[in-house]
């Protein structure tokens, strides 16, 4: 329970902040369509600039980690896509935006905070080391899917071009590039500019989930609720699970262990209803399962803390 008090519920009470001051017609629809724009597009790159370009590549940038959590997503992916075909008989485009739904966790507004109050902000840098990875390979993987099931014909050399210009577009992983250019190259950020990098980056946390919160408000729970429940099985148990077996096979360390199990475990994002959205298959089921896998992650969340060493 002290897990639940201490480190779940203060990051759904701001969630739950921002869902309700806009359901109360308190802060405005569109101040929250800017505020998610501010976040995505310039705090949380800001933030995984300043993360990925301070941290030890050498020490934390391990295959064993991205192995554990990285084969979880992917078999989430595989589990929805043909899942969502085979069982419940969507054309392969609403698959695979279902597939999407599960290999993509919501790993900075939920998977960060949640880690932080559990484990302090020390525990972090697994986090940011998934991180790195997550919108490059989950959109690479995602956007590869669809345009191959979309291409009807076309040549390979188009479906590459569509695919680079889809995620070279994303300022997220401009973000995360820029970073890797810097830690890499070696190059000093002056300390001006990091100061106000730094400001920026401790906005996004709190500003994304109160701006999450207030998201949420559009979606309602429609669309098959099989499907909905099947991804959130997958996202919230099988995920995570798998990230375990493999972590305890791996020998990962437990501070690694916690940090990919913890992000395994987090409900699908909002980039699963953008994913959806951008291609216009499956937006009901995709803003579905984020608003009531969300609210489900409260206590699985929970569940999965208690487990862990």
């Amino acid at each position: 329970m002290a897990a639940f008090l201490d480190v779940v519920l203060p990051v759904f009470v701001v969630i739950g902040a921002g869902y309700a001051v806009v359901w109360l017609g308190w802060f405005a629809q569109s101040g929250v369509d800017g505020l998610i724009r501010f976040t995505q597009i310039f705090a949380i790159p800001c933030l995984l600039f300043t993360a990925i370009s301070q941290l030890d590549l050498s020490q934390n940038f391990n295959v064993p980690l991205l192995f554990s959590f990285y084969a979880g997503a992917l078999a989430g992916f595989g589990v929805g896509t043909f899942g969502a075909r085979l069982i419940f008989r969507r054309d392969w485009p609403d698959a695979i935006a279902i597939g999407f739904c599960c290999l993509f966790s919501n790993s900075l507004l939920l998977g960060l905070p949640i880690t932080e109050r559990a484990y302090g902000a020390g525990a972090l840098e697994a986090n940011y080391t998934i991180i790195a990875m997550h919108s490059p390979f989950c959109y690479a993987v995602g956007i590869t899917a669809m345009e191959i099931a979309r291409a009807r014909g076309q040549a390979g050399g188009a479906v590459l071009r569509k695919v680079a210009r889809a995620m070279f577009s994303n300022a997220l992983i401009i973000g995360i590039g820029l970073g890797f250019v810097v830690n890499l190259a070696g190059v000093p950020v002056p300390a001006p500019l990091q100061d106000g990098l730094d400001l920026i980056a401790r906005a996004a946390l709190p500003a994304a989930l109160f701006g999450l919160g207030g998201v949420l408000v559009q979606y309602r729970p429609e669309g098959d609720l099989r499907i909905i429940v099947a991804i959130c099985a997958v996202s919230l148990l099988l995920h995570p699970a798998i990230t375990l077996g493999l972590g305890q096979v791996l020998d990962l360390p437990t501070s690694a262990l916690r940090s990919a199990v913890i992000t395994g475990a987090m409900a699908p994002g909002i980039n699963a209803y953008i994913f959806a959205n951008m291609y216009g298959v499956a937006r009901r089921v995709a803003a579905s399962a984020v608003l009531i896998g969300t609210a489900a992650s409260i206590v699985t969340a929970w569940g999965w803390l208690s487990v862990l060493p």
